[in-house]
C-alpha cells in the first residue's frame, strides 16, 4: 500500500518537439488517426472441441487457415449476418493466471482534507508504455477491473480508482454528525444537523468526479492517459477529455451512460436550480432522511443486489461472487446511505454527454466504442447514437454480453483494447481489430471470437459496425425482424 498526498499541487504538461510529434500521431491534434494500408491477414478456422493431443488439454484445435484475399466473398456474407461455416472464427488469448498475472498494488491519495481516494495500479516497468486509466460504473469500484489490471498490466501502465462517495473512497469521518443523544443503532453518517467544515460544499456529483479524475491524472499518474470508462465512468471519461484534452490521449466507452443527474446545474441554470430546496449537500434535510432510510434498506438487501447482477450480466454462468461481496461490503459502511442520497440528488454536469462528445470530436480525440448487446440499461440504441455522432469511432457490439462487458467477457475487451491502443499509438500504421480489409470500414464485419476459460472453450460474437450502418437502418432492420416473427392467429 502506498499513500500519496498531493493536495493543492498541479503538474503542467509541456510538449517538447519530440512529444509534439507523438501527440499528432495519436490524434490529439486536429488530425484524425489514419488506417493502415490494406494487408493480408490470416483468419483461423477453429474447432469447438478441445485439443486432439491429450498432453495439451484445453487448447483450441486449429483446423484450417486462409488469407483474407481468398475469402472476401465469405466475409461479405458474415457482414450480412449470414452463416458461413467456420470462416469467421478467430482464437484469442485467455486471461493470465497465477504467477503469469501482472502484480497489482494499492494506494491512497489524499486529494483534499478528509477526501481520500483509493486506487489500484499494475503495469510494465517500461517508462515508454502508454498509461491507461479505467473508471468504474455506479455502485462498484476498482475490483471491477481486476481482470484488466492482471492482463493489460503486462503491456501498459494500468490504473483504476474508486470515485469519491463509492467503494473504498467513502469518508473516514462523519460529514454531518448527530448529537450524542440522537445516536441510533443504525448509526448512519451524514444525518446530523450541521456539516463539518470540510463537507460544507461536498456533493457527490459528476462535476466532483470530473475534478477528482483530472487532479489524479495530473498529480498521481503524471502523464496523459487513455481512459476507459464503463457506464458512469464512461460519462466521466468523456467529460474529462472534452474539458482537458491535453490530459487524454483517447477514450474507450464501455456501455457508457448517456446522461447523469436529474436536477438542473447551478452554473447552467442558476434561476431554475433555486427552485429545488436540496441538491445533494450535507447534512441531509429531514424530509430526505426518512425516505433515504426506507429506500436504502431495500437497495442494500442481498436479494436486491443479486437480482440487479442477474439483470446486467447476460451470461449467468459468470462468477460474480467477488463483485457481490465487495458491493455488500460497501453498503455496510456508515457513510454509504447518505452518500447514495447525495449521488441521486446531485445536479447534472456543466456539460452534457452529447456536448462532451462533440468537443472530443472537434479536438480530434480518438474514441472507440465497445458495448454489450444484451445490456438492459444502456442498450445497442445508445451505442449506435454515439456511432452516428462520431462515425469515425470504431463500434464493436459484443454478444452475449450485458452492461459490464469488461468483467463478463474480459478476454474480448482486452483483445479489442490492445488492438485499438496499438492503432492509435502507431498513428494508424497498425490495423484496428477486424479492419484488415478496407471494405469492412464501410459495410462492417462480424467475427466469432473463441478463447479458453477454466479449461473449456467459450465463444462470443463481435460485430464491427461500418460507416454505412446508420441508426435508422438499424431501427428499420429491427422492426422488420420483429414483424417477420409476429404471426397473426385467426380466430
Amino acid at each position: 500500500m502506498e499513500v500519496v498526498s498531493c493536495s493543492n499541487s498541479c503538474l503542467a504538461f509541456h510538449q517538447t518537439p519530440s512529444s509534439a510529434g507523438r501527440f499528432l500521431g495519436t490524434g490529439l491534434g486536429p488530425r484524425r488517426t489514419k488506417l493502415a494500408r490494406p494487408r493480408k491477414a490470416v483468419v483461423l478456422c477453429v474447432g469447438t472441441g478441445r485439443a486432439s493431443n491429450p498432453s495439451e488439454p484445453g487448447k483450441l484445435h486449429v483446423s484450417h487457415s486462409f488469407h483474407v484475399s481468398d475469402i472476401d466473398a465469405a466475409l461479405q456474407g458474415i457482414a450480412q449476418n449470414q452463416t458461413v461455416g467456420e470462416v469467421g472464427k478467430v482464437a484469442i488469448p485467455g486471461l493470465p493466471e497465477g504467477p503469469d498475472s501482472s502484480q497489482i498494488s494499492t494506494g491512497l491519495w489524499e486529494w483534499k482534507p478528509k477526501l481520500t481516494v483509493y486506487y489500484e495500479k499494475s503495469g510494465t516497468k517500461n517508462s515508454k508504455a502508454p498509461a491507461v486509466l479505467f473508471l468504474p460504473g455506479f455502485g462498484v469500484g476498482t475490483f471491477h477491473f481486476e481482470k484488466q489490471l492482471k492482463d493489460l498490466g503486462h503491456d501498459y501502465k494500468v490504473w483504476t480508482m474508486d470515485f469519491l462517495g463509492q467503494g473504498m473512497s467513502l469518508p473516514c469521518e462523519d460529514p454531518a454528525p448527530k448529537n450524542t443523544g440522537e445516536q441510533d443503532e443504525e448509526s448512519y453518517w451524514g444525518f446530523g444537523q450541521d456539516s463539518q467544515p470540510w463537507a460544507d460544499e461536498l456533493v457527490y456529483s459528476i462535476d466532483l468526479w470530473h475534478n477528482q479524475v483530472q487532479h489524479f491524472v495530473e498529480e498521481v499518474i503524471g502523464e496523459p492517459v487513455y481512459i476507459v470508462g464503463n457506464s458512469l465512468g464512461g460519462f466521466v471519461a468523456l467529460y474529462l477529455a472534452a474539458s482537458c484534452p491535453h490530459l487524454v490521449k483517447g477514450v474507450t466507452l464501455l456501455n457508457a451512460t448517456p446522461f447523469w443527474g436529474f436536477l438542473p446545474n447551478p452554473s447552467r441554470s442558476p434561476h431554475l436550480s433555486k427552485i429545488f430546496p436540496w441538491a445533494g449537500t450535507f447534512p441531509l434535510p429531514s424530509f430526505v432522511r426518512k425516505l433515504t432510510e426506507t429506500v436504502w434498506h431495500k437497495i442494500r438487501d442481498p436479494r436486491s443486489i443479486q437480482k440487479i447482477l442477474r439483470q446486467v450480466y447476460a451470461d449467468h454462468s459468470t462468477n460474480v461472487d467477488k463483485v457481490f461481496s465487495r458491493i455488500i461490503e460497501t453498503t455496510e459502511h456508515p457513510a454509504a446511505a447518505a452518500s447514495f442520497a447525495s449521488i441521486m440528488c446531485a445536479p447534472m454536469g456543466q456539460i452534457s454527454f452529447q456536448e462532451a462528445l462533440s468537443r472530443c470530436q472537434r479536438q480530434g480525440i480518438p474514441i472507440s466504442l465497445m458495448y454489450g448487446k444484451e445490456d438492459p440499461w444502456v442498450g445497442p440504441f445508445w451505442g449506435l447514437r454515439v456511432k452516428q455522432q462520431v462515425p469515425e469511432a470504431p463500434y464493436y457490439q459484443i454478444s452475449p454480453a450485458g452492461h459490464c462487458p469488461h468483467d463478463e467477457v474480459p478476454e474480448v475487451i482486452n483483445y479489442l483494447l490492445r488492438g485499438w491502443l496499438k492503432n492509435v499509438e502507431s498513428g494508424g500504421l497498425v490495423d484496428l481489430p477486424f479492419l484488415d480489409d478496407p471494405s469492412y470500414e464501410e459495410r462492417g464485419v462480424s467475427r466469432e471470437l473463441e478463447f479458453v476459460r477454466t479449461g473449456s472453450t467459450k465463444s462470443v460474437r463481435v460485430r464491427l459496425f461500418g460507416s454505412r450502418n446508420s441508426l435508422w437502418s438499424q431501427i428499420s432492420s429491427l422492426l422488420k425482424r420483429h414483424a417477420s416473427n409476429t404471426r397473426v392467429v385467426p380466430r
